[in-house]
């Protein structure tokens, strides 16, 4: 008896520790595989969403007349795949690894979601402001009205790009602060999920015109960060994503600075001058490549983190702080 019972234990437990590896005490997939599969499946339809665009394009373009506004609406095209991407694979991930519905990305109109959005609004505008008043503190910026646009055509710019700057911001928080860092959240590695969607959030700016060699990556990673912790305070998408909109929009919109070392906006609100030094300002790659925004920052993730007057919903709570075991309905 006693050596046929050793006989299945030799054979049982090899299949059970490898079942360990992949799947945790709930029966469901561990987070890390889950975010794997979520990578993969945000690159394949990314790359589905673009050839489908672009075979559009070269079917229609000599159909269709010219739109106005062809510029910005060409803008806005270019972070469908991303959002499509980030959307669908965060739903089905959901849906098939862990038995969520789509509410738990949090970009639904759930209760609250108006003042997370207005709050995280707020945030990004006063964080901006900040910045950019250290660095007129320090002799680095000055400011004058733009006065090279009519006020009609600056009012317009102001109100298309904040349009743009929001659906923008709403690809970026999808695809990080949505499924990657929600699914560590409820393994209970929401450090881990800050760390793994704060870096390549930072590595992805790193392309962009005259960056700053380090400063860029370590102060976009604190801005990944800040994101993250808007995120973790409310469970819900619409607090980063006001954030986020909002920080860009001031900067390039209002202030008339560079956004990630772009400038994206024409009619601006205010005319910049940088007369350094860089260091403080950024310089050509705009404030967030320097130490005036890295002050701010640092601050905004504190004031974030601390704010009495935003919280999760009992729901999102549930829906993000803890997993679902298999078979529980």
């Amino acid at each position: 008896m006693f050596r046929r019972a050793a006989v299945k234990l030799e054979c049982v437990t090899p299949n059970m520790g490898l079942q360990k590896i992949f799947l945790n005490e709930y029966g469901r997939l561990r987070s890390g595989f889950r975010f794997l599969i979520f990578a993969f499946a945000f690159i394949f339809i990314t790359l589905a969403v673009t050839t489908g665009i672009r075979v559009a394009y070269a079917l229609l373009h000599n159909v269709v007349p010219r739109v106005p506004y062809a510029e910005f609406f060409q803008s806005l095209i270019g972070k469908v795949p991303d959002l499509s991407a980030a959307l669908i694979a965060g739903y089905l991930c959901n849906r098939l690894l862990e038995g969520l519905p789509w509410r738990a990305l949090g970009l639904t109109l759930h209760k609250q979601w108006v003042r997370d959005f207005l709050v995280g609004s707020a945030i990004g505008i006063a964080s901006l402001a900040l910045a950019a008043l250290i660095a007129i503190v320090g002799g680095g910026l000055r400011f004058g009205l733009n006065t090279a646009h009519s006020p009609g055509r600056i009012a317009g710019a102001l109100v298309g790009s904040a349009f743009l700057f929001t659906f923008a911001a709403l690809a970026e928080e999808a695809a990080f602060r949505g499924y990657p860092l929600q699914t560590f959240t409820r393994a209970q590695l929401a450090l881990l999920g800050v760390l793994l969607t704060s870096v390549p959030f930072a590595l992805g700016h790193l392309w962009n015109p005259n960056v700053v060699p380090g400063v860029t990556f370590a102060n976009t990673v604190l801005a990944g960060i800040w994101l993250a912790v808007a995120y973790l305070r409310t469970r819900s998408l619409w607090f980063p994503l006001g954030v986020h909109w909002a920080w860009n929009w001031a900067l390039g919109s209002f202030f008339g600075l560079p956004v990630s070392g772009l400038h994206l906006v024409g009619a601006t609100f205010l005319k910049a001058e940088d007369v350094g030094p860089a260091w403080l300002t950024g310089g050509s790659y705009g404030l967030e490549g320097g130490a005036a925004a890295t002050v701010a920052v640092v601050l905004s993730i504190v004031i974030t983190w601390k704010l009495p007057f935003v919280s999760a919903t009992p729901e999102m709570m549930k829906l993000t702080s803890e997993e679902k075991r298999v078979g529980s309905g």
